[in-house]
């Protein structure tokens, strides 16, 4: 086996930098395709490095990592604050795909990261399921929106109205359909079907809800913590200050899962008009001043962290344990 190898992920590419004796080649770039990660397997396949490593950064790792361990090559992918921590030691005043990808593959020279177990093909089933049934929801919603402008002209011909709800029609036939082919996954798995119920005790989710948030958490590192599960899935908050001049309101990242965030609005949504304590929290936010988008995306935050407790552990939700009484005292 010869040499160490740094892959840096992005959403259409991945660049790829061999390193041996040393020494850094440079950096090659792969389309983040099928294609792509064939090529790149093929050219790893000869190289027979020692280790690959990536970042679990953002959704765009999992399939290639996926696709490299099942060609048996020796991938471990890393938590990315340990990787920006070795880049700050190592002072790397750049960030560049190709900077990233070199000092990815010195990170596996020097730490030797253990290698990666991918999840089991059930969950990577259920992961993909659920994101058809997301992409379906949402054409329904179009689909819905384009019947109300219909209904609403005089002139419209009742030809394009019947169209319009046979495709709906359709369209809610296939996310039938998919829900429950997920069901009959979660069915297989005695731990997948505890954890479903789990999620189930919150308030604002149901089964559909439910599909959609365990098919993202299901696939993730148990060893995650809360606020990397919530970096994943970008509701982390970031600051942007800098001396006294600039000093700009936090925001959302959203630099993550927006399949996760999707799935987790309506549920926030609905905490908030008839959990007591979601609503309390939520009110005393708007109270300080925030707006209403921030405080509900303060309470989808609340919320995941508390389904990443019930998914750890597989224990139904409370919400008292992530809401304080305080704020019920105040309403």
């Amino acid at each position: 086996m010869n040499g160490f190898v740094g892959l840096d992920i992005a959403a259409k590419t991945f660049e790829m930098v061999v390193r041996e004796g040393g020494q850094n080649a440079r950096p090659v770039s792969f389309a983040q395709t099928a294609e792509g990660h064939a090529k790149a397997i093929k050219q790893l396949k000869a190289l027979k490095p020692r280790h690959i490593v990536m970042e679990a950064t953002g959704i765009y790792y999992l399939d290639l990592a996926v696709a490299l361990a099942q060609a048996g090559l020796p991938v471990s992918v890393i938590n990315p604050k340990s990787f920006r921590h070795f880049a700050e030691l190592k002072l790397a005043g750049s960030k560049t795909d190709g900077v990233d990808s070199a000092l990815l593959a010195e990170f596996g020279e020097r730490m030797t990261p253990p290698r990666w177990t991918p999840p089991d093909p059930t969950r990577l089933a259920l992961r993909d399921i659920a994101r058809q049934i997301n992409h379906l929801t949402a054409s329904r919603t179009q689909a819905r929106n384009r019947l109300h402008a219909l209904r609403a002209k005089r002139m419209t011909l009742p030809l394009l109205i019947e169209d319009e709800l046979e495709g709906i029609a359709l369209l809610e036939r296939r996310i039938e359909r998919l829900q429950q082919a997920a069901l009959a996954l979660l069915a297989e798995s005695a731990e997948l079907t505890v954890q479903l119920k789990a999620l189930c005790a919150a308030k604002g989710i149901a089964t559909a809800s439910a599909i959609a948030i365990l098919g993202e958490l299901c696939v993730l590192p148990a060893h995650l913590k809360a606020p990397q599960v919530s970096r994943y899935a970008g509701l982390d908050v970031r600051l942007c200050q800098s001396g006294t001049s600039v000093n700009r309101p936090a925001r959302l990242s959203k630099a993550g899962n927006a399949y996760l965030r999707a799935a987790l609005y309506m549920p926030a949504m609905s905490a908030i008009r008839h959990d007591p304590r979601a609503k309390a929290f939520y009110a005393a936010l708007v109270a300080r001043g925030k707006k209403k988008i921030q405080a509900l995306c303060a309470v989808m935050r609340k919320y995941l962290t508390g389904l990443w407790a019930c998914f750890k552990h597989s224990t139904p939700f409370d919400s008292a344990r992530l809401f304080s009484d305080c704020h019920l005292r105040h309403t």
